[in-house]
């Protein structure tokens, strides 16, 4: 039996001045009555933004047709807030732009979430909630072609260096992880040089909220690999989203190394960030 899923947390959301949820590519029916609605969320840094963060929601999308009775109504990246205190981090205004810029030029369906970014840091089981709470009490959830409302299920994008980290002991609470996984769920996508079975084994309790999916082309770009490709003056085109490097050129962004380092392997929020 699988374990029982959490109820909805209730909680009072703090809001960043002037924030309004995107919604304007968010379907409000389903194309299938007998899919079930989900909405996929990438918390990351996005510093920058790389065509592996946005090609993640395409091997996603080919799984879930695949593999799934799920049907995708929305997808977010959620960039993370300054106060995530990770060296080198770009600030929110920035990396915010960058993204809004790449779903714009490059997807139909994706959306740029600016909630966690603007405000304190939000652990990712609230970004979560957050999600829950503004597509399924704010705008009403979705409905099935013949008018049945239906909830959306929200769950969490993420590469495969995340559940690693979820399966290290102490790195996330136990609460966080009953809610992430047992409520919601996540869609892992295979990264170069990690290995997901043996950290999937030890998150065995929540097995049938992971879905993993394959990188059956290698891409291994990174922003830790990009952001030193620009501080030595190296081209990153096509390693990006042209808006993106157009926005990084007309903004003279990463130059400079103001962390002191990025020696070894950076651990971001599931993405690659």
């Amino acid at each position: 039996m699988p374990p029982e899923v959490p109820p909805r947390r209730t909680s009072t959301f703090t809001y960043p001045p002037n924030y309004s949820f995107p919604h304007h590519r968010l379907q409000t029916v389903l194309r299938d009555s007998t899919k079930q609605p989900i909405v996929l969320v990438a918390c990351g840094s996005f510093s920058p933004v790389t065509y592996l963060h946005l090609r993640m929601f395409e091997m996603a999308k080919d799984y879930v047709r695949q593999h799934t009775d799920f049907e995708i109504v929305g997808a977010y990246l959620s960039p993370v807030s300054d106060q995530y205190k990770k060296p080198g981090l770009l600030n929110a205004h920035h990396r915010v732009n960058m993204c809004t810029v790449a779903a714009e030029e490059t997807s139909s369906w994706l959306m740029v979430d600016a909630w966690e970014a603007f405000q304190n840091y939000q652990r990712t089981a609230v970004v979560l909630d957050h999600f829950d709470y503004e597509i399924n009490e704010v705008q009403g959830g979705v409905h099935a072609q013949d008018g049945e409302h239906r909830d959306v299920r929200v769950m969490l994008l993420a590469g495969s260096d995340l559940i690693c980290t979820m399966s290290e002991p102490g790195v996330w609470s136990h609460t966080d992880l009953e809610h992430i996984l047992g409520r919601y769920g996540t869609f892992i996508i295979e990264r170069a040089g990690s290995t997901m079975d043996q950290a999937v084994d030890s998150l065995a309790r929540w097995r049938h909220n992971i879905y993993l999916v394959p990188q059956l082309i290698q891409n291994d770009v990174s922003s830790t690999k990009v952001r030193l490709f620009l501080r030595r003056g190296l081209s990153v085109r096509y390693l990006l989203p042209s808006a993106v490097v157009d926005y990084i050129e007309e903004n003279r962004l990463y130059l400079e190394d103001g962390s002191g380092s990025e020696k070894g392997k950076e651990k971001e929020i599931g993405t690659g960030g």
